[in-house]
């Protein structure tokens, strides 16, 4: 299964693809979306739209895990999330891939074990869950990759407990 994460931002919104099959995880691809700083918020969110219809187009996930807003001490700045997040959701239906939507928070717990982890303990996990030589060259895109992998951990543990269900 072929996961785009998404860590949203309208200055930086990082991007995650990862291969789940066979019980292996293959990193496909990752990056930082970073619209012009001078853009205006609207062009902002059409660059960041873009590059996300691009990227479904020329990966075909099955699923985009995108980061919930969380709550920031700047109503701006929820605000502003939220449309950057308004952007990214509208590129996955108009490609008709489905969104699962993840906590901040329980993207950390699931890759780190500690719902409270730093950026820099998520990017280590990262490391060590795709057996990468080098970490992903930005936070934002490691946080992506940690989404990808939340929801792929996330479905596992849900068959798992299917099949004890259907089996046991």
């Amino acid at each position: 299964m072929r996961i785009l994460g998404i860590d949203p931002g309208s200055r930086a919104t990082g991007f995650g693809l990862v291969d789940g099959a066979a019980g292996r995880l293959r990193l496909v691809d990752a990056g930082t979306v970073r619209p012009g700083r001078d853009l205006s918020l609207p062009d902002r969110l059409r660059v960041i739209h873009e590059a996300l219809l691009e990227l479904v187009d020329r990966h075909g996930p099955a699923v985009m895990a995108v980061e919930s807003v969380f709550s920031a001490r700047n109503p701006r700045s929820s605000l502003v999330l939220g449309q950057a997040r308004g952007a990214i959701l509208l590129a996955a239906a108009l490609r008709d891939v489905p969104v699962a939507e993840y906590a901040p928070r329980e993207v950390k717990m699931a890759v780190t074990g500690n719902g409270a982890a730093v950026k820099e303990q998520v990017r280590f996990m990262v490391v060590r869950l795709l057996g990468l030589a080098r970490p992903p060259a930005s936070l934002d895109a490691s946080d992506a990759l940690a989404v990808a992998l939340c929801h792929l951990l996330r479905e596992k543990g849900r068959r798992t407990l299917a099949g004890k269900g259907a089996g046991g």
